[in-house]
């Protein structure tokens, strides 16, 4: 409806347009504020930023370097980050490949990028970086007692080289020590000051946890507290079972798995606790070394657990662990609802899988099997049976399955979706997975790639094509992944 004659927007009151204001997008809510002063007045109304979401660095939104994007962060924490009640907040120090400092005299592997001598000065500018921002943050936030999640991911896996980023080399950033304990002290001002908060999640951001640092938290949000997320590659538990204690309402978990000891799943299945319903665990074979697996839940722990905790589901991801590594932690009693195995060239073998299929049958709704390797070795070669077939037929409520890295003949796609049919809400399957029997193929007509997308399309119900399958950072799938799961309580 058009406005009467001589009455502009500007005469509507200001309650009306922040209504309005309500139905934009946090982004052009940001746009709308450079229209006039009497607009930005009204956008920065706290009632329209009680949840904020931002993802800084990386390349993202086509965006320019990390530190050019600092001022945004900057305006944003100083405008909302005193009563914010949901911040989500990922930050990528760089994109693409880099290298940490090296004090290691001999020469560089020539199929690393160590040999430009300007890699050493971009990946102080990324750290750096990378500490003013996560300042930024907690520092616009320490105070603010209306906040009830905080989820924090530090995408720096990119940062290293071989083996794990230790986060003693934040030390050669200038003031580098100075900020570090200066993080971590505004992180503890953060738990202490804090009143009512329902979710923490901290995914590998460096320097910013410590095991003292949950001491630090409030009564009242010890209380209030439902789901708790610290994974770290490097340190080991970053909170003790005295202080996990505290939380008695928690119903969400997520943890690396070397942290999950006996004595903390003993705590766990305390009668005095609240039910555990979810639990995600990264298993980082890289971190093995530094964590390993001794002392980590056994099969009585977990039947205890699950005595508790009857309706508790979790999510595995394992990332770069060989067979018998993962076979040590794959218990029977483990309420498996889903399965990530990621590699760069570790092999799953088809043992491994036959040993999911038979124990996780009834519990198994989500498989994803990623290798980024340029083989794609077959799981049936040595087999009568495929076994990710085998895996399609015994697992009764599987939903999701995702391939890639490993050979999937046509026939036995065919046989997936068939299997499965409409139950089957994601059959995602890479290009480059596919193969085709040249036995089968000479006795159809037409071109099988066409003849494959019928078939498949025609099992699940619904149309179907193979996919390019766009492998992201496993960590930032993981910490994504078990967001949608925990929040499925």
């Amino acid at each position: 409806m058009a406005l009467c004659e001589g009455i502009g927007a500007m005469a509507l009151p200001s309650e009306l347009i922040v209504h309005i204001f309500s139905f934009l997008s946090d982004r052009d809510k940001l746009r709308a504020s450079s229209v006039c002063s009497r607009w930005r007045e009204c956008l920065f109304y706290p009632a329209l930023w009680t949840e904020l979401k931002l993802r800084v660095g990386g390349g993202c939104n086509g965006g320019g370097s990390t530190s050019e994007e600092t001022p945004k962060l900057e305006f944003l924490m100083r405008k909302f980050g005193s009563f914010v009640r949901e911040l989500q907040l990922e930050l990528a120090p760089v994109e693409g490949y880099l290298s940490p400092l090296s004090n290691d005299p001999s020469p560089p592997r020539m199929d690393q990028p160590d040999s430009d001598p300007q890699l050493s000065e971009r990946w102080r500018d990324a750290m750096a970086t990378y500490l003013d921002q996560v300042l930024c943050v907690f520092s616009s936030t320490r105070n603010n007692r209306n906040l009830r999640k905080l989820s924090l991911y530090g995408d720096t896996c990119v940062l290293q080289q071989e083996g794990l980023l230790d986060s003693s080399n934040l030390h050669q950033i200038h003031q580098g020590d100075k900020k570090i304990n200066e993080i971590q002290q505004l992180f503890m001002e953060l738990l202490s000051n804090s009143r009512q908060l329902r979710w923490l999640s901290c995914s590998f951001m460096l320097g910013l946890v410590t095991p003292c640092s949950f001491a630090c938290l409030s009564n009242p949000s010890a209380e209030t507290l439902r789901h708790l997320s610290l994974l770290d590659h490097q340190l080991g538990p970053l909170i003790s079972p005295s202080e996990l204690s505290r939380l008695s309402n928690l119903r969400s978990l997520a943890l690396d798995f070397s942290d999950l000891t006996s004595e903390l799943c003993a705590l766990l299945a305390s009668p005095r606790r609240i039910p555990l319903h979810r639990l995600s665990l990264l298993l980082n074979g890289a971190a093995l070394e530094f964590k390993p697996l001794e002392g980590t839940a056994t099969e009585e722990d977990w039947k205890s657990l699950i005595c508790s905790s009857t309706n508790l589901r979790v999510y595995l991801m394992a990332l770069e662990v060989d067979s018998s590594e993962l076979l040590r932690v794959l218990k029977p009693s483990l309420p498996l609802e889903r399965l990530h195995l990621d590699s760069y060239s570790t092999l799953v073998t088809d043992g491994t899988l036959e040993l999911i299929t038979q124990q996780y049958k009834k519990t198994l709704t989500h498989f994803l099997l990623l290798r980024d390797d340029p083989d794609f070795p077959d799981l049936s070669i040595n087999r009568n049976e495929d076994p990710l077939v085998l895996l399609a037929w015994r697992c009764t409520q599987l939903a999701v399955l995702v391939i890639h890295g490993y050979t999937v003949w046509s026939h036995n796609l065919v046989a997936i979706s068939r299997l499965r049919g409409s139950s089957l809400r994601v059959l995602t399957v890479s290009e480059e997975s596919i193969d085709f029997d040249p036995d089968q193929s000479v006795c159809m007509e037409g071109d099988p790639v066409h003849n494959l997308v019928k078939e498949v399309s025609l099992g699940l119900g619904r149309g179907w094509h193979p996919s390019s399958l766009d492998l992201s950072e496993p960590t930032q799938h993981f910490h994504r992944e078990l967001h949608a799961f925990s929040m499925g309580m």
